[in-house]
């Protein structure tokens, strides 16, 4: 199924955004995106190469005096423009998105697209309302304010899960705060990435403002994080590369900003509504494949409700539809490739041994077999301490099990060395302000799991990493703090001279 386009022939130039310009990379490799509902490719391209990052930097770099220097308004215009040319193009954005990573186009219709979209016209918006402590007279001598500026080339590196959203979320605040931006994405996911650029530009976006390269992470990531001009770092992905993004940043003394892995727990209290629970957990667990670092991956149920949940849970998860994500009544698309939805299928297969699998686990035939297809899969009777509850599976996979007091629920939400997400189910006022509380996380639900809004910061505690996408906080990121102070007395000589030299 297409939309009208042609993907081989949109970006038959190259996978290279540069300088408002698509160009061939220079690597010597090539990469194949390839649709993991039927493992054909669907695209060819020759990788970045560190030549191809030096020139997307140096674009960046000449376009920042410019770009920094227009006022907040005229940044603002151009975003709400770039908002409006998303949006009349959102049928061909959820067809890209849905085409590389096998979403369900119900998702990339209702949720990738239309979120990115906002979240354009949030930070356009955004881009007016920069703000820094009052002026004042905070010496008695001086009048003191606080300037907000912008840093410079900022280099970010984005994930394939969510490769629209993921570009959105790093180059959006970054070019709202008056930064140029060269962005790296997942190199088998970069046609959203690409096409926002181009929308950009579109818009009316300065050349050089936006640029995309498409490479490997050990050539093309490493050479930009590491890269002398890149003032700042922005990465989401593996909490193990990010701490190998982390040693190049320090190498340069580079600011960073890193969204790392999750294992969110789902927190349900006895007095829940079960219903209610049942129904977010399959959701927050099985939202993208269970691609998403805030998915709900651990259920721990007070006993009383224990085995209604377990088999509530198990009976949704069985009702849900895998299928062609150009199906609209598709609910489940596949995992990203045959390679991670081997690596979920070989968690599932060792926590058979010390676990029951009460529904799914398995890789279905018939004509999803050419796909990267797993179905829903939930676990019971694994212990804290195993692995199924513990590691980062990223796949449409939930494991449950049984608390006694509040005490011990909350204890075993924080085991954990993550702490990007968390949700809590209760009716109970007082255990759910306990919640939001003492659960160790950058976001909280209570009774929902999984929603997100541009005016709120995405972020996480932990091994999770530090920094905030979304949001106005998001902003502290991609500006510098300046303390501006005047001298109002008038006076050459300060009394406080006399701490250097000669007497009052």
């Amino acid at each position: 199924m297409g939309n009208g386009f042609q993907v081989q022939d949109r970006f038959a130039e190259g996978a290279q955004y540069i300088g408002g310009k698509l160009l061939p990379g220079t690597s010597g490799h090539h990469q194949e995106v390839v649709d993991p509902a039927t493992g054909r490719t669907v695209y060819r391209y020759e990788l970045a190469g560190t030549d191809d990052v030096d020139a997307a930097v140096a674009a960046a770099r000449e376009a920042f005096p410019a770009w920094s220097g227009a006022t907040p308004a005229e940044r603002s215009g151009l975003l709400h423009r770039f908002a409006a040319v998303l949006d009349a193009q959102a049928a061909d954005f959820a067809y890209a998105e849905s085409l590389q990573c096998g979403k369900p186009v119900k998702l990339s219709t209702e949720f990738d697209v239309p979120g990115t979209v906002d979240n354009t016209s949030f930070f356009a918006g955004a881009a007016r309302t920069l703000e820094g402590k009052s002026a004042d007279e905070y010496s008695g001598d001086h009048t003191s304010y606080v300037r907000r500026e912008a840093i410079g080339v900022v280099g970010s590196v984005a994930p394939w899960n969510y490769p629209l959203q993921m570009a959105a979320w790093k180059i959006l605040p970054a070019v709202a705060a008056g930064n140029t931006i060269v962005l790296k994405p997942a190199e088998i996911t970069p046609l959203t990435s690409l096409m926002f650029a181009q929308a950009a530009t579109e818009a009316g976006i300065p050349d050089g403002v936006i640029n995309i390269v498409c490479g490997a992470g050990k050539v093309a990531g490493e050479h930009l994080v590491g890269h002398p001009d890149v003032v700042m770092t922005s990465f989401t992905g593996s909490t193990a590369v990010g701490k190998r993004v982390a040693e190049i940043a320090a190498g340069t003394v580079t600011r960073l900003h890193l969204e790392l892995g999750g294992k969110a727990p789902f927190l349900v209290f006895d007095d829940a509504d079960l219903d209610a629970a049942v129904n977010g957990a399959v959701a927050g667990s099985l939202i993208n494949t269970g691609q998403d670092c805030t998915a709900a991956t651990r259920a721990y149920v007070q006993r009383p409700l224990y085995d209604a949940f377990v088999a509530g849970v198990a009976e949704l998860m069985e009702s849900v539809r895998l299928g062609d994500p150009f199906d609209p009544s598709t609910d489940l698309g596949p995992l990203i490739s045959h390679a991670q939805r081997d690596r979920v299928a070989a968690f599932v297969e060792r926590a058979r041994a010390y676990a029951t699998v009460v529904t799914g686990g398995e890789v279905p035939g018939g004509d999803l077999a050419a796909g990267a297809y797993y179905r829903p899969t939930l676990i019971k009777d694994a212990a804290q301490d195993s692995e199924i509850v513990n590691s980062e599976i990223f796949g449409p996979v939930l494991v449950v099990l049984p608390f006694d007091t509040d005490d011990e629920g909350i204890r075993l939400a924080n085991d954990t060395p993550y702490g990007l997400a968390a949700s809590a189910w209760t009716r109970d006022l007082y255990r759910a302000n306990r919640a939001t509380r003492e659960i160790g996380a950058g976001c909280v639900w209570i009774n929902d799991h999984i929603p997100i809004i541009s005016e709120m910061p995405h972020g996480g505690y932990k091994a999770s990493g530090f920094g905030k996408d979304m949001s106005s906080y998001s902003f502290d990121e991609y500006t510098q703090v300046k303390h501006v102070m005047y001298d109002n007395s008038a006076v050459a000589r300060k009394d406080w001279h006399r701490t250097v030299f000669g007497d009052r």
